[in-house]
């Protein structure tokens, strides 16, 4: 029997008709639907690798590392993954995950992925689904996607999990007192160019720097824009805590309580400075300061308080300086915009390297919980990026906001793996 997209939409995802037998339905698109098993699938094990590579989109062409000679490592980074097509059943977890606490960050993602044509079939359908059924929103995954694990070019097929969240620090709109620290906003000599622009092949990729004379040069590092005049008036806002202001630019953006307002505001992420985000923690395990278990965002600033005369030494060695711009927070509950520009969903957003994953898809994420070996499998949403977030499989998981959120990100670093759920229709690119 030929059972129609649109025939299995009336039937199974208005919101009203759920009771219809989804039992038959499944059958029957089991017997017409189904794609051909993939090898080693059928008993739960993750599937052989297929000879075939089907490439993740966007991928950074070769060509556009050929023009990134300067950074060999860059190179390395960029070769192609293979995503490799399984079945779902392969996926561990993925039937105990509930699909109903995915579904709102899906649904923000599709609002900017209906645009695109190999996304617009299963976005339409995905708002006819009954958000309140488990059940359903499972099968209109697996009728309308198939899932591909990352492999990366060398073989591997975990990689690293890290956390973020939205901190909250106190401020205020005037320098005075404890509020000696500086936000800045995007300063007037920083120049941004889109280099798809010029060449097509650099998708993703921007050049930072400034104008002097007809060249643009690099722009101030961290160390010279906290000693330069050019960003004087550019204060956005004044905190009371330098470390907490330089984690805050880790993180990428944040609430601040300004107490001569009393207003809590958002300051999210405006522009970087073009510079590499260099690690501290790498920093202080390279110095024989901290062993890589040491190295969470708790014991870093607790290196800090117990060695203050090196804090700038610390801080200077990542390079990378974030400026913000002011957000209006009417909602506490909604978090903080990501790079696909919707708001993050707490623990169902993650941050990703779009140049293998692309930006707004499903990611089924295999990992442990912070800092322990308790199994963490659930659905995410690639909304966001981040600065150290460089690789195939390298995934920054969006914690949400407050200290129980600061806490699991700050402990967050376990390997894990990913799949990347793409409409059936859609070409391999």
């Amino acid at each position: 029997m030929l059972f129609t997209r649109s025939l299995f939409t009336r039937r199974l995802f208005t919101r009203g008709s759920l009771l219809v037998s989804i039992g038959g339905v499944a059958l029957a698109l089991s017997a017409c639907t189904t794609p051909p098993a993939v090898p080693g699938a059928a008993d739960g094990k993750a599937p052989a690798i297929a000879p075939s590579v089907v490439k993740p989109v966007p991928a950074k062409p070769a060509a556009a590392e050929a023009r990134d000679a300067k950074d060999a490592k860059d190179a390395t980074d960029a070769a192609a993954p293979t995503f490799a097509p399984a079945q779902f059943a392969a996926l561990p977890g993925w039937g105990r995950d509930d699909m109903r606490a995915a579904w709102p960050a899906f649904m923000a993602s599709c609002g900017v992925l209906l645009k695109r044509p190999d996304w617009k079939e299963a976005c339409t359908i995905a708002r006819q689904v009954n958000a309140d059924s488990d059940k359903a929103i499972r099968l209109f995954f697996e009728t309308f996607f198939v899932p591909n694990q990352v492999i990366t070019a060398d073989g591997a097929s975990t990689g690293l999990v890290t956390g973020y969240y939205e901190p909250l620090l106190h401020g205020a709109r005037k320098r005075g007192g404890p509020y000696q620290t500086p936000l800045y906003k995007v300063p007037d000599d920083l120049v941004s160019v889109d280099l798809a622009g010029v060449y097509p092949e650099l998708k993703n990729m921007r050049l930072r720097g400034k104008l002097v004379g007809k060249k643009v040069v690099p722009y101030a590092t961290r160390a010279d824009i906290e000693r330069a005049t050019s960003v004087t008036g550019k204060e956005l806002l004044w905190v009371d805590d330098e470390v907490e202001a330089f984690f805050l630019q880790v993180q990428g953006s944040g609430r601040v309580q300004l107490t001569d307002t009393q207003e809590t505001v958002r300051v999210a992420y405006a522009d970087q400075n073009g510079h590499p985000y260099k690690s501290i923690g790498r920093y202080l395990v390279e110095k024989g300061e901290l062993s890589m278990s040491q190295a969470s965002a708790q014991g870093i600033k607790a290196w800090i308080a117990g060695h203050p005369t090196r804090k700038d030494e610390l801080f200077n060695a990542n390079p990378s300086y974030v400026f913000f711009k002011e957000e209006r927070l009417p909602d506490p509950k909604v978090g903080p915009k990501g790079a696909l520009g919707v708001p993050l969903t707490p623990q169902r957003s993650v941050a990703i390297d779009s140049r293998y994953v692309p930006l707004g898809a499903p990611v089924f994420l295999a990992t442990t919980q912070a800092n322990s070996d308790i199994p963490m499998q659930r659905l995410v949403m690639a909304q966001d990026t981040g600065g150290a977030i460089r690789g195939p499989i390298r995934v920054d998981y969006f914690f949400g906001f407050g200290a129980e959120a600061a806490e699991n990100a700050g402990r967050m670093k376990q390997s894990g793996a990913v799949w990347v759920l793409l409409p059936k229709q859609a070409p391999a690119r």
